[in-house]
């Protein structure tokens, strides 16, 4: 199978929104990759068109535009933007996760983002606060940031010590600062994730990526 090529030639388009975390998990990685890149903000993520979602069929974010290609999904488009970096740096990617306890943390990460999606979604649409499919799901991402308040110093550790940036650490403070953002939940009881965020918070490319609500 043939490798892609970045297109040398244009500045890629990242279509997303300020306030989104899997947005924010790409900014980041073009920020510490010194990736120049041009930004369209998706005006309402309740569009049922996909030309809304640089036509992505999923009508989910973020989406790449790298001249006549298009790469959909947060990891896609991370992956996108190392292969344009001028300088290669060691970026962990989810499949050099190969013990069960990062690999988890990775999993558990990206399935919080979703779920806090869906709940985020679910206020939108005026759900009933006690349906059982928003119950479980609360439960969910209750459990999920429990185990990973539990275990990220256990997580960081097990990282390779010479990394300049993790896949892993990017989603999980997009994701922890996300729920303060969206004051969907209180993180300030998990503790770790906490002392992680604020530790990871004064990167450069944190600082100029804080999360905001894009004007119409």
């Amino acid at each position: 199978m043939t490798a892609p090529v970045p297109d040398p030639d244009h500045i890629p388009t990242l279509i997303g929104r300020s306030s989104s975390h899997f947005t924010r998990v790409t900014r980041i990685f073009a920020a510490e990759l010194e990736v120049a890149y041009a930004f369209e903000v998706v005006p309402d993520l309740r569009s049922m068109n996909a030309a809304d979602f640089a036509g992505n069929p999923a009508l989910r974010l973020p989406i790449l535009r790298t001249g006549a290609t298009t790469w959909l999904g947060t990891l896609n488009i991370c992956r996108e933007l190392a292969r344009r970096a001028p300088v290669r740096r060691h970026v962990v990617w989810p499949e050099h996760l190969t013990d069960a306890l990062t690999a988890n943390a990775q999993e558990l990460v990206v399935q919080a983002m979703a779920t806090e999606v869906s709940l985020i979604m679910s206020q939108l649409a005026g759900t009933p606060r006690d349906d059982a499919h928003l119950t479980k799901q609360q439960q969910s991402l209750l459990n999920m940031l429990t185990w990973l308040d539990d275990n990220v110093q256990a997580v960081r550790a097990g990282l390779p010590q010479d990394r300049a940036l993790s896949y892993l650490e990017v989603c999980m403070f997009c994701l922890v600062t996300h729920l303060e953002f969206r004051s969907l939940l209180a993180t300030s009881g998990y503790r770790a994730l906490t002392a992680f965020c604020d530790e990871y918070g004064q990167r450069a490319s944190a600082r100029a990526t804080t999360y905001r609500f894009d004007t119409p």
